[in-house]
């Protein structure tokens, strides 16, 4: 009996993950990215117990990188396993699979994760600044003692946008400086959808970022421990910017919170 793709079971592993036999090439399908696997890539395909592993195939002398699904049915994984090692072509010629793998990444990156925990984190405090004003104003004695509460309330919401400018400028100069450091760096390269760059990490495997610019290339820096950190790394002029206004946003934030602070007490009498 002939083998084809609809013969091949689909297997369903640990954590949501994914490996199923597409039209040529072995698709893994993880939380938040997608490994494209071309048949030529693959030396081995194992089955042990419930675990699958897909053997890359290197270069003489490398060593080999590997891809796993785990707690897949057992049955499932031998069946799998014989299915696609029987379709594999015959090598020709040395080849590094890891550097015909393409993996398209869907997860937010850290410094995305970041901004919108700090939208967040900066709407709740516009909130509690909002109610603590109305508070204020309902409770005052006198015209004065309620402009008082508006204006605390004001000078409130500008110290809380101050104070979110300088962690949004302050977190991504020092979090790049860390990955300029112990981060691996590399050049990404456009590619032809626009607003795409793509770039190869210590492992051979094709990675893409979304960013906007004109240049063929970019610097990115990545952590070889989590894919989804990574960022462009930015000239010393963009990143003396943002310090820059990190800090008179800081120094704009101590000069509105006393007086803040003085006007709620103000309008409390």
């Amino acid at each position: 009996m002939s083998i084809t793709s609809s013969s091949i079971p689909v297997l369903q592993g640990r954590a949501a993950a994914v490996l199923s036999w597409k039209q040529g090439e072995l698709v893994l399908e993880r939380r938040g990215e997608t490994l494209e696997i071309p048949a030529r890539a693959v030396a081995r395909v194992h089955a042990e117990a419930r675990c699958v592993t897909v053997e890359l195939r290197v270069l003489a002398g490398a060593t080999p990188s590997v891809h796993r699904i785990e707690d897949v049915s057992e049955a499932a994984a031998v069946v799998f396993a014989d299915a696609v090692n029987a379709l594999l072509p015959d090598p020709v010629e040395e080849v590094d699979g890891g550097a015909l793998v393409v993996v398209r990444s869907f997860a937010r990156t850290r410094l995305q994760k970041f901004r919108r925990t700090l939208a967040w984190c900066v709407l709740g405090a516009l909130g509690g600044v909002v109610g603590l004003s109305v508070a204020l104003t309902a409770t005052a004695d006198g015209p004065d003692a309620q402009g008082s509460a508006v204006a605390s309330g004001i000078l409130g919401g500008l110290t809380v946008l101050l104070i979110g400018l300088c962690v949004l400028f302050t977190g991504p100069s020092f979090h790049e400086r860390r990955l300029r450091r112990h981060g691996v760096t590399v050049f990404a390269v456009r590619t032809d959808r626009p607003r795409v760059y793509q770039y190869a990490d210590s492992t051979g495997t094709t990675r893409y970022l979304s960013y906007v610019s004109a240049a063929p290339s970019e610097q990115v820096s990545y952590n070889p421990q989590d894919t989804s950190d990574v960022l462009v790394l930015r000239t010393p002029f963009a990143r003396f910017l943002d310090i820059s206004v990190a800090w008179l946003s800081a120094l704009a934030g101590l000069c509105t919170a006393p007086l803040t602070i003085w006007l709620a007490v103000s309008a409390l009498g």
